[in-house]
């Protein structure tokens, strides 16, 4: 009997010990200060955008550069590229001439509209902001390709994707699970 109380009382022990270790962490000690350092990578706030109108040569320094100093560093660049892949551009759905455009295309930003429904694109509404299942591609090629009335260009107007394959989920992040 007493050898299984000792037992007992080391095996008590040991998880005590266990118990405390774990516990016991530095954690709560914000002397040392915490240097973390992030790096952009890539902006993706219009799909494909970046993909078709940054020269590859260029990919690192567009990913790193400050929205903010986007236009004035590659709006010339997105015109020529624009004019290249479409000479008959004169304005698009939005309205926009071809240096308005590229301008609004060089600073890689999700516009987002405080009084408009969200989307991308739902016939009415151009650029308010994104759902999932938005047709971003589509909605890009119409606004590079189909004019003022997004009808010039049929055959380049439309990528033909019109769903994800899986379906998105109802809770939070919303994305499909993956394959």
């Amino acid at each position: 009997m007493m050898k299984t109380t000792l037992k007992y009382l080391s095996m008590i022990a040991f998880l005590g010990m266990v118990i405390t270790f774990t516990a016991c962490d530095d954690d709560d000690d914000n002397d040392m200060p915490v240097n973390i350092i992030y790096e952009q990578e890539d902006q993706m706030a219009r799909p494909a955008i970046n993909t078709v109108f940054v020269s590859t040569g260029e990919k690192d320094i567009f990913n790193t550069t400050p929205p903010a100093e986007q236009g004035a560093a590659f709006a010339t660049k997105f015109n020529d590229k624009l004019l290249a892949l479409n000479p008959g551009y004169t304005t698009n759905l939005l309205g926009l001439d071809a240096a308005t455009f590229t301008g609004v295309l060089a600073t890689d930003v999700l516009t987002v509209s405080l009084n408009a429904p969200t989307t991308f694109y739902d016939g009415t509404n151009v650029l308010t902001g994104r759902k999932l299942e938005d047709d971003v591609i589509t909605v890009e090629l119409i606004l590079l390709f189909g004019g003022p009335d997004a009808m010039s260009n049929p055959g380049l107007t439309d990528d033909h994707v019109d769903a994800n394959d899986k379906s998105f989920s109802d809770s939070f992040p919303y994305l499909a699970s993956p394959h």
